[in-house]
């Protein structure tokens, strides 16, 4: 297979490989996908070819990802996505409980759509200030 890129749409295939593999493994600890890390080093030795020296290191013998890469900007990049889905989903889960997580059909999806609604208007203001978690039973 062939692929023919600019420079610039090769190092955003870096950060999208970099961010897709991070998304994937980062939590699994010894229990990676190792098809996606072999893809990664492939790309990352590749920018290596390519004269990106900055942007790859070697570990155990494999190419990957520079701490310069990583410091980089990427990460930022990750938390924003993160914190986004965080709300986004506290949001919905707090939704549904106050609706006694009853199955949601055409005649209750706008009150679960306003209740979402109102919480990240919440979030968006004061971020987590104003949750309160009752610790009486830990």
């Amino acid at each position: 297979m062939k692929l023919e890129l600019t420079t610039k749409q090769f190092r955003r295939l870096l950060d999208m490989a970099y961010i897709g593999n991070w998304i994937l493994n980062s939590t699994r600890g010894d229990d990676r996908f190792a098809d996606y890390d072999e893809v990664e080093s492939l790309l990352f030795q590749k920018a290596r070819d390519e004269g990106m020296n900055s942007l790859t290191e070697f570990w155990q013998g494999e190419a990957v990802p520079s701490q310069a890469f990583a410091d980089g900007g990427i990460h930022d990049a990750i938390m924003e996505y993160e914190n986004n889905v965080f709300f986004d989903i506290l949001a919905e889960d707090l939704a549904r409980r106050d609706m006694d997580d009853v199955p949601i059909d055409e005649n209750n999806y706008q009150e679960l759509a306003s209740r979402i609604d109102a919480y990240i208007s919440e979030f968006e203001e004061h971020g987590t200030d104003n949750i309160l978690v009752d610790t009486g039973n830990l």
